[in-house]
Formats: structure tokens, C-alpha cells, sequence
């Protein structure tokens, strides 16, 4: 899989974990230099809570395209350490 903001590949994974519809990349998968520190968080009540990362490529801005939980709940283990997109990310076969 690899998703995909303005043209250019923020992470590629043969394989990732779904939940909800929704791919995680392990976080070697994940090119960071396009992600900015998270600044936004929320709790969900079955992960854990969640940090945001916004994008930023060719001077375009995606606020909180991407995501993470931490700490991880017991339920959600297998997407500790993994980092899922949305806000017109593309995650397609690669």
C-alpha cells in the first residue's frame, strides 16, 4: 500500500494492519520529512489517545492528515507505533 498527498508518497507498506477501514503503516514505513510535529489530540475510547500530524509538500498544508495512538489501549496493540491517513490522502495498492 502507499499513501499518497500532492503527488509525492508519505508511506509505502507491502502490508498494514485495518481497522475501520482505515490502513496503519508501521512507523520505518513512513517518510516524516512532510510531517510536522502533532499539535492536535483527541481520546478515542477503545484506542488510546490520538496525536495528528500535518502534512506539508510544495508549500501546501494538510492540517491533521495523519494519525497515531499513544499510548495504545490493551484492544488496540496491533497498531501500536503505526500511523494511518485521511483528509484527501489517497492510500492505494502499490
Amino acid at each position: 500500500m502507499k499513501a499518497i498527498w500532492n503527488g509525492t508518497v508519505l508511506a509505502e507498506r507491502d502490508e498494514t494492519v485495518v481497522i475501520e477501514e482505515n490502513h496503519y503503516f508501521p512507523a520505518d514505513a513512513i517518510n516524516e520529512e512532510h510531517l510536522k510535529p502533532p499539535l492536535t489530540h483527541t481520546v478515542c475510547p477503545w484506542k488510546g489517545e490520538t496525536f495528528y500530524f500535518s502534512t506539508e509538500i510544495e508549500g501546501r498544508s494538510n492540517k491533521d492528515a495523519s494519525w497515531y495512538y499513544l499510548p495504545v489501549s490493551a484492544l488496540a496493540k496491533h497498531i501500536k507505533l503505526k500511523v494511518a491517513f485521511w483528509k484527501g490522502v489517497e492510500v492505494v495498492p502499490s
